[in-house]
């Protein structure tokens, strides 16, 4: 019996899960709203007060930089430490790994159905992958191959410069630059308070009027939700320019990585955000920033995009980690 874990800023999924090779059924699956907890080993004992099991193994994929099987996270002011983890379960062995690791092994569990191509392009089998996913921040992760399999890596990319490609976006960086202390990740672009940013940007620098209505749905609910609804339903001119930003700067990311990576057997999108805003991801604004990469736009142009549609990934992924030799 294996308990899997998803950690992210904004919730916390526990299952149960049954592992057969990567074949795996989650049974049963409990969301958690993170910040109304104090830490996980108390979501996990909830967890379990709820759904009694004798845990033989548990892995637990965490939005922040595992180190010696520890995380600070950075979204989140919780600690979380293996051993810690381990006691709550009558010492069964815990493994701590970054959540785009996670979604990395997860992809193996998936199915056609699991996604949405973007560009199919020319995938070498031999080839190296990655995997980007923008939700309450920006991870991004890696999968070496060697010639037969892919072996998934962390990084912590969400948090490396943003690199501004127009006068717009060099704008967009000077706005940015004092309110976050002189340094601008990908992280505050490209996740749920970056399109609260980019949105924000445009609004205050007289690039659009805000509409009352969508004015009190931010004041009063989740405003990047809020933002990317406008922008889908095309109810606010000011909403649909901050996510044809947003998405021309995913793309222009998601690029950079492919090629850090070598990702010529594709980049995979995962997250929340992702499939949400599908109808604007499917325009060519997001391929066309992928791939505008000077002289290498055709090396681009074969590389396979596909969205991740499964939410639950991660926590697949954390599963077939934990069925793995250690």
């Amino acid at each position: 019996m294996i308990l899997a874990g998803d950690i992210g800023g904004t919730s916390t999924r526990i299952a149960l899960a049954h592992v057969e090779g990567r074949t795996l059924s989650l049974d049963p699956v409990e969301r958690y709203a993170s910040r109304e907890h104090p830490g996980l080993g108390e979501i996990v004992s909830d967890f379990l007060a709820r759904h009694p099991a004798p845990v033989d193994r548990a892995c637990f994929g965490i939005a922040g930089p595992v180190r010696s099987g520890r995380v600070e996270t950075p979204n989140l002011p919780w600690i979380i430490e293996a051993a810690a983890l381990s006691r709550v379960l009558r010492s069964a062995p815990v493994k701590l790994i970054n959540d785009l690791e996670a979604n990395a092994y997860g992809v193996f569990t998936l199915g056609p159905d699991d996604f949405e191509v973007l560009n199919a392009g020319d995938p070498a089998p031999d080839g190296n992958a990655a995997i980007l996913s923008a939700g309450t921040g920006l991870g991004e992760a890696g999968y070496h191959g060697d010639g037969r399999e892919l072996h998934p890596f962390a990084s912590e990319g969400g948090h490396a410069d943003f690199a501004a490609r127009s006068d717009l976006e060099i704008e967009l960086f000077r706005w940015l630059l004092p309110r976050f202390g002189g340094h601008v990740s990908y992280e505050r672009v490209l996740s749920g308070p970056g399109l609260v940013n980019v949105y924000t940007f445009l609004r205050d620098t007289g690039r659009g009027e805000e509409p009352s209505k969508l004015s009190e749905e931010m004041r009063t609910g989740d405003p990047a939700a809020a933002i990317s609804t406008a922008a889908l339903r095309a109810t606010s001119p000011l909403a649909v320019a901050a996510l044809d930003l947003f998405v021309s700067i995913l793309g222009a990311e998601a690029g950079n990585l492919a090629l850090k990576m070598k990702a010529t057997r594709g980049i995979y999108l995962g997250g929340g955000i992702a499939p949400k805003i599908l109808p604007r991801l499917k325009r060519p604004g997001f391929l066309e920033a992928f791939v505008d990469k000077g002289r290498f736009r055709a090396f681009m142009e074969a590389i396979p995009v596909k969205v991740i549609l499964n939410e639950h990934t991660a926590l697949r992924g954390a599963a077939l980690c934990a069925s793995l030799p250690a």
